[in-house]
């Protein structure tokens, strides 16, 4: 009997160590697996990952996604007035006058008359259920010419920030692959656009615009060039920088054996590294062309009445009688501005988080 209970509490505790190894190797493989997932997980899985980790990146992005759609779904749905349309409804205005008055026996008296006034447009009309923000001193309406300033001001923003990519990526890249005098001669035009002074110029621009009668509506693709011709070398410094380093790694050293051309080595395996950067620089250079162009709008430089930017719309505020007692106005104008740059610079943030490599969230 005791040789069958020490066999019974031999296999007991043997089918307890089973099971003991048995659940820890499930436990192992499920590790594993999980560990195997997550490095097969595609590179761009994982920046979108370490993106919407971030609560400001998402923020941000809510907040562009909502400008896009107010910007471009908006004048769509509210159609009650245009960019340029002009409220002409007649506006009695009753004012009062006073003068002074001497009677027969020598004694003084105010007196006091109204008098009608009829206004052609409805300018400076405070916010109603006809105009949700009122109207500007023109006599339109200010919501609807905030929906258009946003295309606008959005609108250049991507164009100018695309065209400073693409220029900045054909230069640095040549000078960062070539090197030597090349890129001497490459980085001192670089440092001579750093050094002019862009806003004399912009004033010269801006004069000669005027001085040629250009038309309100052309004025945005000069500002555009404008912009680009002084906003390009930040980038082309970044991309020559960035090639510099990959340019000694060994895939390159491999493609020069494989006798691939000059323009393929540069467009095809470098440029493509340095996206991630760039991709960065873009999104945080938005908010920066769209602050830029609100600031030349504001001096008269840019988009020109009767079209709308939000720069243009800030410029009423040039006025101390419409600054102080009209804030729906050009208030408005600069919230957008405001969340324009916010948005851009919180979704840069994310990414520049999320794609760093070093980063272990």
């Amino acid at each position: 009997m005791g040789s069958e209970l020490l066999e019974n509490e031999i296999k007991a505790e043997t089918e307890v160590e089973n099971d003991k190894i048995t659940s820890e190797a499930e436990e192992n493989v499920e590790n594993f697996e999980e560990e195997t997932h997550y490095k097969q997980m595609s590179p761009i899985k994982l920046v979108l990952r370490r993106f919407f980790r971030s609560r400001l990146s998402i923020v941000g992005l809510v907040m562009i996604v909502l400008l896009f759609l107010f910007s471009f779904l908006g004048p769509v749905i509210y159609q009650k007035w245009g960019e340029t349309e002009v409220d002409y409804t007649q506006i009695v205005e009753v004012i009062e006058k006073s003068y002074e008055v001497t009677l027969p026996d020598g004694t003084e008296v105010t007196i006091y008359e109204q008098v009608d006034s009829i206004r052609d447009i409805n300018a400076k009309a405070p916010p109603s259920s006809e105009h949700l923000l009122g109207t500007d001193n023109y006599g339109m309406d200010v919501f609807s010419r905030l929906m258009y300033g946003g295309r606008i001001s959005l609108t250049i923003g991507f164009i100018v920030v695309i065209l400073e990519t693409i220029v900045g990526i054909i230069i640095g890249g040549i000078a960062g692959y070539f090197g030597k005098w090349v890129d001497q001669v490459l980085m001192r035009i670089v440092d001579i656009f750093n050094c002019v002074p862009t806003l004399p110029i912009l004033l010269i621009a801006s004069a000669l615009l005027d001085g040629w009668q250009v038309d309100a509506s052309l004025r945005i693709y000069y500002l555009m060039v404008i912009i680009t011709i002084f906003g390009w070398s930040g980038t082309a410094r970044l991309v020559r920088g960035q090639i510099l380093s990959l340019r000694e790694q060994e895939y390159i050293t491999a493609t020069e054996v494989m006798g691939l051309p000059v323009w393929r080595k540069i467009f095809k395996h470098l440029i493509p590294n340095v996206m991630p950067q760039l991709i960065v620089s873009m999104t945080l250079g938005l908010g920066s062309v769209i602050l830029y162009e609100s600031t030349l709008s504001y001096l008269g430089l840019g988009v020109q009445l009767p079209y709308a930017a939000w720069g243009t719309m800030i410029s009423a505020s040039k006025d101390p009688v419409v600054l102080a007692n009209y804030p729906y106005i050009w208030l408005p104008a600069g919230f957008m501005i405001v969340l324009a740059v916010l948005g851009f610079n919180f979704v840069g943030d994310g990414l520049r988080d999320a794609m760093d490599p070093k980063s272990k969230k």
